[in-house]
């Protein structure tokens, strides 16, 4: 546990002149004892599932299973239950899957949430949980989110570190702690692209290793607490030494998020920038993590959410941060058929046989063949260069394109 403090300039201006300002420390650079309101938290634990009703409570680790299993018995044409694995000490780690016109062969892009990845850190760990039932409950009945359910294959993990989570046992969740059963922070132990020293896989990490692997989820979101902001990659780097490549539309689309929450509290995700989005190596560089290990080895787009100031939030203050956090959650969901041009595009359709170089490319994209035709779109979809053999990148930003090369798609990284 490091003790620090940390300065992260941030331009103001403020009558022309431009000031610094520091910006808050990230939930991990301070004790879990020092959260805000210890004094005045209530923690009330359900020990049956209706207990659960007014989600103003914890689930007991029972009562989580009970519940995950319960919604696949109720909803069997459009959820199941996958175990991603198990802890250290043998707790479960689960996700639903909630699919609708599973008959139907037909493509939905995959979506992937996953909450408490930090065992303390567990608001998060009942909102995925209300969002199931909310899915389930509300399919055939709201439009809107039957739509979403059968067009997109949605995959929750409300819980990925139970042993943190209930490390005082299974029926409280008071004295949760952030690490596994060895004490190993699971958000520092991932294969970090950037990094020399490799860092032992725990369990926990193996096991949701596997399961990304095993899916083809294209947009997720690691969720935590601590302080209100939403946190898109890279982690390993500042934006000044290498910004993501989708990082345009990352502001985009976490300022949605923000701004609908905002409809319901104007003073949310206030807490680290007044935007409430921010770049994870712009507020505090980490190395491990889940984010930059997903977004570099599974072409996902993977973010980290922080969603509540408190890592383990006064449980009779769960269902404000619904009420503000819900359509946020479910719009996130939608972005996935938004995405940029070329997020899970690596080749496509014979690229094999098409060679493309430089890539990455400074100045000019040349293919082997040279009377083929050539058409370079940016993430909106829109075409921004042709040309028959060769192009010209020189004058654009830097970012990720898709080129289309006759019949074949290749993804293009513009430094």
């Amino acid at each position: 546990m490091r003790h620090l403090t940390i300065t992260v300039l941030l331009l103001l201006s403020i009558g022309g002149v431009w000031a610094q300002a520091p910006l808050k420390l990230r939930p991990d650079a301070f004790a879990p004892e020092q959260d805000a309101f210890v004094a005045t938290k209530v923690i009330s634990m359900a020990s049956t599932v209706e207990e659960m009703s007014s989600w103003d409570r914890y689930p007991t680790y029972e009562v989580y299973l009970a519940m995950m299993q319960r919604w696949a018995q109720d909803y069997p044409d459009i959820c199941t239950l996958d175990t991603i694995g198990t802890s250290i000490r043998g707790r479960l780690i689960l996700a639903a899957h909630i699919e609708g016109n599973r008959m139907l062969d037909l493509y939905r892009p995959q979506f992937f949430y996953s909450s408490t990845i930090h065992g303390d850190e567990v608001t998060g760990y009942v909102m995925m949980l209300r969002l199931i039932d909310t899915l389930l409950s509300s399919y055939g009945t709201s439009q809107r989110l039957t739509d979403l359910v059968n067009e997109t294959a949605i995959y929750i993990n409300p819980l990925a570190n139970p042993d943190g989570t209930y490390f005082r046992g299974n029926t409280t969740v008071q004295g949760s702690i952030r690490y596994n059963a060895n004490g190993i922070d699971l958000n520092r132990s991932y294969p970090d692209p950037f990094a020399i020293a490799k860092p032992s896989i725990p369990q926990e990490n193996e096991a949701m290793i596997n399961y990304f692997t095993s899916h083809n989820f294209r947009l997720s979101a690691n969720l935590h607490g601590g302080s209100e902001v939403m946190n898109y990659p890279w982690d390993c780097f500042t934006t000044m030494e290498n910004p993501h490549p989708y990082a345009n539309w990352w502001r985009e689309a976490c300022g949605r998020f923000v701004d609908t929450c905002r409809l319901y509290d104007n003073n949310r995700f206030r807490d680290v920038n007044n935007s409430g989005v921010i770049a994870g190596g712009d507020w505090y560089v980490i190395h491990g993590g889940r984010q930059d290990y997903v977004n570099y080895y599974h072409n996902c787009l993977e973010l980290t959410m922080e969603i509540s100031s408190v890592k383990t939030l006064s449980s009779d203050q769960l269902p404000t941060y619904w009420h503000m956090l819900a359509s946020s959650f479910i719009n996130y969901i939608a972005e996935i058929h938004n995405l940029p041009a070329g997020v899970g595009v690596d080749v496509l359709q014979n690229a094999s046989v098409i060679h493309v170089y430089p890539n990455p490319v400074v100045d000019r994209i040349v293919v082997d063949d040279m009377d083929l035709q050539l058409t370079l779109f940016d993430f909106y979809g829109r075409e921004v260069a042709s040309g028959r053999g060769s192009i010209d990148v020189s004058f654009l930003s830097s970012g990720v394109y898709l080129l289309r090369a006759g019949a074949s798609y290749i993804k293009i990284i513009k430094k």
